[in-house]
């Protein structure tokens, strides 16, 4: 305590004695190059990308001075270069309050998109001076504001050795009781998808300890799903806590937009709620009259969504595939449209592969047709490395089958045939159902066995944890179903292979444990 007090007296006396602003200060940086951006930029920035996100509901809260508004807290609001903001620290311009902490946050939210102007900016003089008015004022920076400039901060890019950084986590945990339950929720977000340090991971758990025990704080449905969706993840107690929080306890007067937010929550993280019957129960209740009155994408996100969770019923699917629902996404141009479409396929898949009971109707076979845009993607480190191992494994260009687009919706990184004695085949040569245009005209010999390669990727996974997300849970559940045997490649095993010999044991490994599961069944 007594070391935390001499170090804000030392800033403030390194402030008092600052030199004078004609004395320009050596490290300056030069940002002038960065684009002016509209006051909305912040909207497009990765800290507030995800609608009805944590940050919507933080940035809610009054972040200014609670008095009438001065020069500076205008100046700041305004400022659309970083230049602008780090002049404040010169001239007659008195940062007080919350004023050091609030040029933190614009400057984040400017460089969100400049990863190279970041590097510059830590180590410009009137940024390190910044810094330190920050400390001075810390313990008079409000709750909301507090949250957002960790997050900020950590979105800087600030080194872990960043006494200023340690100061603002230090004062979030002396505050921790008395901050808002959704500030909590906020900070635990910051520290899960911003940072991976250790002092920030100690932090995390300090937080979510905290998010556990006083989860009976929330008090609307909003702010229970964005949680929910955010950071119930990062801990199995606090999202069975949650979900017993206006779904189960209020059945009666849950509102039908509140329950879609929580069955798509539920269908991201790939959630089954404890009292699973008792909620899907209530969901085909409350959607049963009501989904057709809903708007058409919601629909389909809703019926995909009970895909995923393996609780879409006959009408529900029927709902969505009858000719004069769907014919609306066919040839669809905007990207929001495509993606109702793809999922559209998936629900596609989902009536043709796992409800055998399922009498139609289905899409027709010309809109199943993989779109050019199904192979449109960037090529990963971990794509490029496993389609080169393979491809020295195979030994012959017709063994294999690289970005294989099936009629369910899915691709598939590489397909590859097996006979009985674990031989490659000719892909080629043989029928091929799971292909929007099916190839070859022999049918398999007894025994052979179809491999799909499917490659998981950082994103693929929820936060912390190596529990792929709902809607990669699908896609494996429809290549199983399609007769595939499934080779998983998680980036997280592929990393820990070296050399190019490693790579090719691996696969030959996996391929084997495949082969012999499905035997031992």
């Amino acid at each position: 305590m007594a070391a935390h007090l001499v170090k804000r007296c030392t800033c403030l006396l390194r402030e008092a004695a600052r030199q004078a602003p004609a004395m320009a200060p050596v490290g300056r940086l030069r940002l002038a190059r960065v684009a002016h951006k509209t006051l909305t930029s912040s909207a497009t920035s990765p800290i507030s990308h995800f609608p009805g996100s944590l940050v919507e509901l933080v940035e809610k809260e009054q972040a200014f001075t609670p008095y009438i508004e001065n020069q500076v807290d205008h100046l700041i609001k305004k400022a659309t270069r970083p230049e602008e903001l780090l002049e404040l620290l010169g001239g007659s311009h008195h940062l007080a309050n919350n004023h050091a902490a609030l040029v933190l946050i614009r400057l984040s939210h400017l460089l969100s998109e400049k990863p190279e102007d970041k590097a510059l900016l830590i180590q410009d003089a009137r940024f390190q001076q910044l810094l330190c008015v920050l400390s001075s004022q810390i313990t008079s920076v409000w709750h909301g504001t507090l949250s957002r400039l960790l997050r900020s901060l950590y979105a800087l890019g600030l080194p872990r050795t960043s006494k200023e950084l340690q100061s603002v986590e230090q004062e979030v945990r002396w505050r921790m009781r008395k901050l808002k339950y959704k500030h909590l929720a906020f900070l635990a977000d910051s520290c899960a998808t911003l940072s991976q340090e250790q002092h920030s991971q100690e932090l995390l758990t300090e937080l979510l300890m905290h998010l556990e025990r006083r989860w009976t704080e929330i008090e609307d449905g909003r702010t229970l799903v964005t949680i929910m969706m955010k950071v119930g993840h990062l801990s199995e107690p606090l999202m069975n806590r949650l979900e017993d929080k206006h779904v189960l306890n209020r059945a009666q007067d849950i509102t039908v937009p509140h329950l879609c937010s929580i069955l798509l929550a539920f269908a991201r993280l790939n959630f089954h709620p404890d009292q699973e019957d008792q909620f899907f129960s209530l969901v085909h209740e409350k959607l049963g009259s009501e989904l057709p009155d809903l708007e058409p994408a919601l629909q389909v996100d809703l019926v995909w969504a009970l895909c995923v969770l393996q609780q879409a019923r006959e009408a529900e699917l029927q709902a969505v595939l009858h000719p004069e629902f769907h014919i609306q996404f066919l040839g669809c141009k905007s990207q929001k449209d495509q993606n109702t479409f793809q999922k559209l396929l998936h629900i596609n898949a989902t009536a043709l592969l796992e409800h055998p009971e399922y009498s139609g109707p289905l899409l027709p076979a010309s809109a199943v047709a993989p779109r050019p845009s199904a192979l449109d993607r960037k090529v990963t480190p971990l794509q490029k490395e496993l389609q080169e191992t393979l491809k020295g494994l195979l030994g012959s260009a017709d063994r294999g089958s690289f970005e294989v687009a099936t009629q369910y919706g899915w691709v598939l990184d590489a397909e590859v045939l097996l006979d009985s004695d674990g031989q490659f085949l000719p892909l080629r040569d043989f029928v091929a159902p799971h292909l929007a245009q099916p190839t070859g005209s022999q049918p398999p010999p007894a025994g052979a066995k179809r491999l799909a390669f499917l490659r998981w990727e950082f994103p693929n996974f929820n936060s912390r944890s190596k529990d792929l997300l709902g809607r990669f849970v699908l896609a494996r559940r429809h290549i199983l179903a399609a007769g595939f045997l499934v080779v998983d490649v998680p980036f997280y095993e592929w990393l820990e292979l070296k050399s190019e010999w490693q790579k090719g044991a691996y696969l030959k490994d996996k391929m084997r444990k495949a082969v012999a599961e499905d035997l031992a069944k």
